[in-house]
């Protein structure tokens, strides 16, 4: 359950006007009130003779018996208490407990004889209440709202314990804001699927994305179409800036501006500006001296490589660097998102929206150990746009599946921190990826799959002995694995090119667990095509029988830069049988 609390009205009629309008909005259905300060308020949803008139005059009465000097000047107090989607359809009897329990908690009607404001519940959808209050007190006092929104978070959670409704994660503080509800309706009669505050977070996000310095950030936003607003001090130094969509206008007709601190935490130029404060001179000398962009294929397999290593840090490292990985696997998430085929980019677009909540923590990052990663989501970024087949498709694949195990490792350390949100958010962008990889692997691994079909059956016995003898308390469930195929013949094409396999999946399946993966065969395709330095793409080999005769390839060239290991392709591997 969800309470979204706002206290910046002036307009109580405008407000009542929004919440009883069924004409505009398709998901305002039967608006009626379900409580109110006194039991007996006029409903226009309910009785014909009643108006929107008669309810404001009645909420606003305390605000008008007041000096006009007196009187606030945002006198509206709104919030939405919504139930997650998951939970079954309260009553009206329920909700109406639910917003009396929200005032009383929240300090606008506290009860037991104190004085109180006067409030109206109003329903217009199963799944959520609005409740309106006015903030001057039956006897012209103001009320003691003050921190209502964590106070109506946590009368909440004891209302979701008590209901029996799913128990939503605990905040610590370190969320971005929310858009308040003026944001999502004019959202809404613009016709957006986002609000202004969401579109602008994302942009910027990306902006920051392997960003070195605050020139290219400020270059990045204005390619983006973004409208900005610099701060500076009187010495000329940047404090801080705000940006705009062009087309966001206010009532006066100017562009509604955001400053990077209300998008999100890290999204002011101090924050940002600790990314680059931790570059090294000597960091930014190897900056310096590269050439020019590579592939895609290539960013996407030095992806995986700095991904793997990343992975040690959450065995081996401390907190903050661990931190700082997180938040830096976050950039690269936003880099593979925008730079992906059109089969994969949605799922990465949301898992990079769900994991932008892990990455923040009361836990401060430090930076500098990051670098990797940051440079790796550069290099994505410098090596534009992939295809979605070949070396590209195939290296997008085992990006992927790093990231997935990463992600993983990053929702147990936040779980085991206390950090719910956060680790209930890295799981969700795990899901996201899991999806993601399946679209990315099918053809790679349907073409490794059909080699393996290929192979000749002494090839075949020889290279189940292999896999028996490398990994005996694993070998039954590989076998009975459809990608066993596809790993059967990455053993012969890394045996041709002078590995042992035997002794390269011993390696691969002892350096990190494989209890997360689908199909654990899938993780281990990946995994050795990284080490032997194959390509991710199998097609690239002839199509000779020569990848069932390893003789027949000695001498031949190894393949070029290391891709990745990666996770659950059983789904990919059925597909392509």
């Amino acid at each position: 359950m969800i309470p979204s609390v706002n206290n910046t009205g002036s307009r109580t009629f405008g407000l009542l006007k929004y919440l009883y309008d069924t004409g505009k909005y398709e998901d305002h259905t039967d608006p009626h009130l379900v409580a109110s300060f006194d039991g007996m308020a006029p409903d226009p949803g309910r009785h014909p003779n009643a108006t929107l008139e008669d309810l404001q005059q009645l909420l606003d009465q305390p605000v008008m018996a007041l000096p006009k000097h007196a009187r606030p000047a945002k006198h509206v107090w709104h919030t939405s208490v919504r139930a997650t989607a998951d939970d079954r359809i309260l009553s009206d009897e329920e909700w109406s407990e639910i917003a009396r329990r929200i005032v009383a908690a929240t300090g606008i009607d506290p009860g037991g004889g104190q004085p109180g404001c006067r409030w109206a519940a109003v329903r217009h959808a199963d799944d959520h209440i609005h409740i309106v209050a006015t903030l001057v007190c039956e006897d012209g006092s103001r009320p003691d709202d003050f921190r209502s929104g964590k106070r109506a978070q946590a009368e909440c959670r004891l209302i979701e314990k008590e209901l029996g409704l799913h128990q939503v994660a605990a905040g610590d503080g370190t969320a971005a804001q929310r858009p308040t509800s003026a944001e999502r309706h004019k959202a809404e009669r613009q016709g957006r699927e986002r609000t202004a505050r969401e579109e602008l977070r994302e942009t910027v996000r990306r902006a920051v994305t392997g960003a070195t310095n605050e020139e290219e950030f400020f270059d990045r936003l204005a390619t983006a179409g973004l409208l900005i607003r610099k701060r500076p001090a009187p010495s000329g130094d940047l404090l801080g800036y705000k940006v705009a969509l062009p087309d966001d206008l206010n009532k006066d007709g100017e562009p509604v501006f955001y400053p990077g601190a209300r998008l999100a935490p890290d999204l002011s130029l101090p924050r940002i500006r600790e990314r680059w404060s931790a570059d090294t001179a000597a960091s930014r000398q190897e900056e310096a001296i590269r050439t020019a962009p590579g592939s895609p294929a290539a960013a996407r397999r030095g992806t995986a490589s700095a991904v793997w290593q990343a992975m040690l840090v959450f065995e081996h490292g401390e907190d903050a660097v661990a931190a700082a990985h997180i938040a830096a696997t976050g950039e690269v998430l936003d880099a593979l998102a925008k730079t992906s085929a059109a089969h994969t980019r949605r799922e990465l677009r949301e898992a990079a929206t769900a994991f932008e909540r892990a990455s923040r923590s009361h836990v401060r990052a430090a930076r500098g150990r990051d670098r990797a990663l940051r440079q790796a989501a550069r290099d994505l970024v410098q090596g534009g746009p992939a295809l979605g087949r070949g070396e590209d498709g195939a290296a997008t694949a085992m990006a992927i599946d790093m990231l997935f195990f990463l992600i993983t490792a990053a929702a147990h350390w936040h779980a085991r921190k206390g950090h719910a949100q956060q680790a209930e958010a890295a799981t969700r962008a795990a899901e996201h990826l899991r999806a993601a990889y399946q679209a990315a692997a099918a053809q790679p691994l349907g073409m490794l799959y059909q080699r393996g079909r290929r192979l000749s059956p002494p090839m075949l016995q020889r290279q189940t002995a292999l896999l028996r003898e490398a990994l005996p308390e694993l070998a039954e469930q590989i076998l009975a694995e459809p990608c066993w195929y596809a790993l059967a013949a990455t053993f012969a094409e890394a045996e041709a090119v002078g590995h042992d396999p035997a002794a390269l999946l011993s390696g691969v399946a002892a350096r990190r667990e494989l209890g997360t993966a689908d199909s654990v065969s899938d993780v281990l395709v990946w995994r050795m095509r990284r080490a032997a330095n194959l390509h991710a793409d199998a097609s690239r080999l002839p199509e000779t029988s020569t990848v069932g005769n390893p003789s027949a390839m000695r001498g031949r060239s190894a393949r070029p830069s290391a891709p990745g290991r990666q996770r659950s392709g059983e789904d990919a591997s059925r597909q392509s049988r």
